[in-house]
């Protein structure tokens, strides 16, 4: 490339960097985040359902569909007692519109000559629109199943009754008050009646109608009516020592992260941590841009993600050292890095995203609102290493100043690590197997000895309320359980009264939460209720989410397969295999709660998983095309030790994040920094003894001869 041509390109990426950060910096200062119930609280609605155990269960699912659809993220829905349904909303605007849309029982009924001919479990789907041919808002409704046949046969019968007549005319009845009666319209032939499967609801009604009337048919029908018992707004269920303390951890474990990076890697790491400050810019502004939920595991998550973005840019830079070895010019290395660490960069970042895209087609609530996350931190990640950290390196080592003094860039050396180490790893592989087969039978012993300690979000348990005599001081009721050995608990107030949420317990120790709470409430507290509450994450999302999930794991092992080789594609699963295992099991043995936290860290440790085993195999791919000659456990263990000092200095940038949230994190960061620095060491291990080792065995098993005879045909060629 021509020295204007790289001007070119490098001017072109500044000015859509500098578009980014000022469209990012628009929308951190106009854009008010929305808060969840953890850091903010929200409205508490519960439901009545007239009717039994199983109308309630099946109402919880259409109510949660109404939920999601009224754009509201991370809410609190679960059972409690025999009937009743409770409803918590983080951040609503509109209390009094989430009421009306949520108690609606939205039985639709198609009618004609006052007899039901069609329901609304035919609809698919129901959109707002402005109608063309007149004033106001129109409702598009789409057919499913026999509908579309059923609807065809209707409009045919009232095709052949006169103009004007009842006979002619199709009635949509919504809990029994009609909302139209339109004619069949004079083109429909008699007999034939409509096709296509799709029709219109005509009312003139203003955009709010036809925008929640659609909401209510898209969501389908409670299978019983329900009575809205009570609303109350509710106060965080995280205390403000618990926040700030969190908060503390996040800055000191991104400090410690930026003085690691500019140590290892001096003005190259000091231009990193500039990078890493616009992906948090950026990635921040495009959680508020899609009106993201942020709680405080959310929070946490985003942190985590901050020092792991940090792999890319020690990738590019782990290439411009060797680039730099091997013909000492700045620029050149610098260019040379970020090329040789494209393919490992996109290849990682695709893989997640194939994830992060499946999860949020595929599953629901706090699982699909992960996959939203996790494309934004993605995106923003890539956005960073390729575009402005690439613009900051380029143009400041291109600088005459910089270009004199090597030293001071942080490439102009290998590293301690890959001048020194040179080992073989793998002349027994199946050693290494051997080993890591025996640490995850031991990690799952732990579910048959143990057992895992399933959280209330899905075991469901006990919701308890108590009033107490003045106002309520919820941190210090919080602070009181977990000093009386009942950490878990979820503590929420309003005013003068507590709502506490918890696991399975007995008799005995509700009344020992009973004694807690009154004694940390100044005046006493009375208890008003005591029921039993079912998951949050019902049977129906967590179905979703394994569907998700597999499905997930098998598109990446479909496109590893296409970009490396079916062998590798398979050793990065089995590798992820074994860190969700041993993670699983180690919390298990460790007693610690697995619950909705628990969920976020171990789809982190997922990801973290396949990117590691990637950019191992993006090395080997590289190693392999230029030494067909060299025995295949030789090329794999090269593979292995060249990418240490990035293993290395990526794990250490996550370890400070976690390490800070591990020591002054609350008890549910604690455990998710916990669940992620074991997967951390699982996810890192893996791709040593595992990932390595299966692939080595595959291909004993399953050698490419003839993609080798051909390669070297080339070669002498």
């Amino acid at each position: 490339m021509s020295r204007d041509n790289a001007r070119r390109g490098l001017l072109v990426r500044a000015l859509a960097a500098l578009g980014v950060l000022v469209a990012s910096t628009f929308l951190l200062l106009t854009t008010d985040p929305r808060l969840g119930l953890d850091l903010r609280g929200g409205t508490q609605i519960v439901l009545e359902a007239k009717g039994d155990s199983d109308a309630a269960d099946r109402s919880l699912e259409v109510l949660r569909r109404r939920v999601d659809a009224l754009g509201v993220a991370e809410p609190v829905i679960a059972r409690s007692g025999e009937n009743r349904i409770v409803v918590e909303l983080p951040g609503v605007q509109d209390p009094e519109e989430a009421v009306k849309v949520l108690g609606r029982t939205a039985q639709l009924l198609v009618q004609r000559n006052g007899q039901t001919v069609m329901t609304g479990e035919g609809i698919s789907d129901a959109t707002s629109v402005r109608n063309p041919q007149g004033a106001g808002f129109l409702v598009n409704i789409q057919f499913r199943g026999d509908a579309p046949s059923q609807w065809q046969k209707v409009t045919g019968e009232a095709a052949c009754e006169p103009s004007g007549t009842p006979g002619r005319q199709i009635a949509f009845v919504l809990d029994g008050k009609p909302i139209s009666s339109p004619e069949v319209s004079l083109d429909t032939p008699c007999g034939a009646g409509q096709a296509g499967g799709a029709t219109s609801i005509t009312g003139r009604f203003s955009q709010e109608e036809a925008k929640e009337l659609a909401l209510v048919i898209r969501s389908g029908a409670l299978p019983v009516p329900v009575e809205v018992i009570e609303q109350r707004t509710v106060g965080a269920t995280l205390g403000a020592e618990a926040i700030e303390a969190s908060a503390q951890a996040a800055i000191i474990g991104i400090a410690l992260t930026s003085v690691f990076l500019i140590f290892a890697y001096r003005l190259a790491g000091f231009l990193a941590v500039v990078a890493l400050a616009g992906y948090a810019a950026v990635a921040y502004a495009g959680l508020l841009a899609v009106g993201a939920t942020l709680t405080l595991p959310g929070l946490a998550g985003f942190v985590l993600a901050i020092g792991m973005a940090v792999d890319a840019n020690v990738l590019i830079f782990e290439r411009a050292r060797e680039e730099y070895a091997r013909k000492p010019n700045l620029r050149r290395a610098a260019e040379g890095g970020f090329r040789g660490a494209l393919s490992a960069i996109a290849d990682s970042n695709v893989t997640t995203l194939l994830a992060a895209g499946l999860l949020f087609w595929l599953a629901t609530g706090p699982v699909r609102g992960f996959g939203v996350t996790l494309t934004i931190g993605v995106l923003a990640s890539m956005f960073s290493a390729l575009v402005l950290s690439r613009v900051l390196v380029l143009w400041l080592f291109g600088t005459r100043f910089v270009a004199k003094r090597p030293r001071l860039s942080g490439l102009h050396t290998l590293g301690w690590v890959r001048r020194r180490l040179s080992v073989v790893l793998y002349r027994r592989p199946s050693l290494w197997l051997i080993s890591a087969g025996a640490v995850v039978l031991v990690a799952v012993a732990g579910l048959f000895v143990r057992g895992l300690n399933l959280g209330v979000e899905f075991t469901g348990g006990r919701m308890l309320d108590f009033t107490a005599g003045g106002p309520v001081d919820a941190g210090r009721v919080r602070t009181a359980l977990s000093d009386a050995g009942f950490p878990d608990v979820v503590v929420s107030s309003s005013g003068t009264e507590v709502s506490l949420r918890t696991g399975p317990i007995d008799d005995a120790q509700s009344s020992r939460i009973g004694q807690v709470v009154s004694t940390a409430v100044d005046g006493g507290a009375r208890q008003s209720s005591n029921e039993l509450i079912g998951p949050s994450l019902s049977s129906e999302l967590r179905r979703n989410a394994v569907i998700g999930l597999a499905i997930a794991v098998i598109a990446q092992l479909g496109y590893l397969a296409v970009r490396f080789d079916w062998r590798l594609g398979l050793a990065t699963v089995s590798a992820l295999l074994s860190d969700v295992l041993v993670l699983i099991g180690v919390f298990a043995w460790m007693g610690k709660t697995a619950d909705g936290v628990f969920l976020a860290a171990l789809l982190t440790v997922i990801g973290y998983s396949v990117n590691d085993s990637v950019v191992v195999f993006d090395r080997l791919r590289s190693l392999r095309g230029s030494r067909l000659k060299t025995p295949y456990p030789d090329v794999v263990s090269d593979a292995v030790v060249q990418t240490v000092p990035r293993t290395v200095n990526t794990g250490i940038g996550v370890l400070f994040v976690l390490s800070a949230l591990l020591v002054l994190g609350d008890g549910s960061l604690a455990n998710f920094a916990t669940a992620l620095l074991i997967g951390l060491i699982a996810g890192t291990a893996s791709t040593v003894v595992t990932a390595a080792p299966v692939a080595l065995w595959l291909e004993s098993r399953w050698p490419r001869r003839a993609v080798s005879k051909k390669r070297s045909a080339g070669v002498r060629a």
